[in-house]
């Protein structure tokens, strides 16, 4: 299976590589195609990593190509990891509407490319952000299917973690997702979190401890606050101390947010999700994941078929994502949920052609 990771120098790309040939991910009759810009410090600088690879990882590596153009592109798996990323300075907010602005005409030009000069069976993982903006433009152009966004399954493992983090356990032992947004309205599907080793009525108990009474109308609140907060705090080692002391499904969301307003990427993070898919991919298997996709129907939220794009529970295989696994959920979910599908929807709206793309049908709450 080839791989092209669009953006390869960039902080996530250059992760992305590596993680893949350090996990082994690839076979080495593989193909790794590496994506630039042609012209400027773009082109040098791809050309440049190619030869860096192939000094630290001879022995292991793939076949590595590069690419300039978007209608160089050509690969099984083709990972989005281009564009600007905007809100990484210290107390800078991240501006979702400015993203979708610096990041559509990328979308576009690859999605276009892809189109016109693809195989029609790739599978793309979107990773730059807006992910909704992204799935949505590579779906309208090459099929719902098999196109999905990483961002749900980088908050899942979040998720997954914190709990995990919370009972002293390790991370494998933890279910459950993460749907909504990427980012701050990400929403914790706390109704389907499991841990091993506990029975349903355990299990239950522990869930309850776990979110103290706490109901996610609250959350949005909560998360303005904490964002505050931390803001105010003028050492960062105290800052991240603060969060440690916040219930986990706060914490999945104000520490990575935290990790960028100190000036660091989560690159690392990052990367490590989306190899996870593309190891999926690569052994030809099926996986329950959660992504952003372009769904026409398959679930309802607030009693509504969703005709758009929405984080949510799926089933990943070789020719991308079939079944949605989002049951009925309790009224907060429901409730949380559907606002992230209305604030997706106004995200995407200004730069998808009416008719072109999958949108909000009805009143989502």
């Amino acid at each position: 299976m080839d791989v092209a990771v669009i953006g390869a120098t960039g902080a996530v790309g250059r992760q992305v590589c590596t993680q893949l040939i350090e996990r082994r991910a690839l076979p080495t009759t593989a193909r790794l195609q590496l994506v630039g810009r042609r012209g400027g410090s773009s082109s040098a600088a791809t050309h440049g990593y190619r030869a860096d690879l192939i000094d630290a990882y001879d022995e292991i590596a793939p076949l590595f190509d590069v690419a300039l153009d978007p209608d160089e592109v050509v690969a099984d798996v083709i990972v989005v990891a281009s564009g600007a990323t905007l809100g990484t300075r210290p107390g800078q907010p991240v501006d979702r509407a400015a993203l979708a602005r610096a990041n559509h005409a990328m979308f576009a030009a690859y999605a276009d490319a892809l189109a016109e000069h693809g195989s029609g069976d790739e599978v793309v993982i979107v990773v730059t952000n807006p992910v909704e903006l992204g799935v949505a433009t590579m779906a309208a152009r090459l099929g719902r299917q098999r196109v999905i966004g990483m961002g749900a399954w980088l908050d899942t493992l979040r998720f997954r973690r914190e709990i995990a983090h919370s009972l002293g356990v390790r991370r494998q032992r933890i279910g459950g997702f993460i749907a909504g947004q990427h980012g701050d309205d990400a929403v914790p599907l706390w109704s389907s979190v499991r841990i091993r080793g506990l029975v349903e009525g355990e299990r239950d108990r522990t869930v309850a401890a776990l979110r103290a009474g706490r109901d996610l109308a609250d959350l949005p609140a909560e998360i303005a606050t904490a964002q505050a907060e931390l803001l105010a705090q003028q050492d960062s080692g105290r800052a991240f101390a603060m969060v440690e002391a916040w219930p986990p499904d706060l914490r999945t969301v104000t520490r990575p947010w935290l990790t960028h307003q100190s000036g660091a990427r989560t690159a690392v993070g990052t990367a490590n999700a989306t190899v996870d898919l593309i190891s999926a991919l690569a052994e030809g298997r099926e996986i329950v994941t959660a992504g952003q996709v372009a769904l026409a129907g398959e679930t309802r939220v607030a009693g509504v078929p969703v005709h758009g794009v929405l984080g949510v529970p799926v089933v990943l295989g070789p020719e991308g994502w079939s079944e949605v696994l989002l049951g009925d959920l309790p009224p907060d979910e429901d409730a949380l949920l559907a606002r992230a599908a209305r604030r997706i929807a106004a995200t995407i709206a200004p730069y998808v052609p009416e008719g072109d793309s999958y949108v909000p049908e009805g009143d989502l709450g």
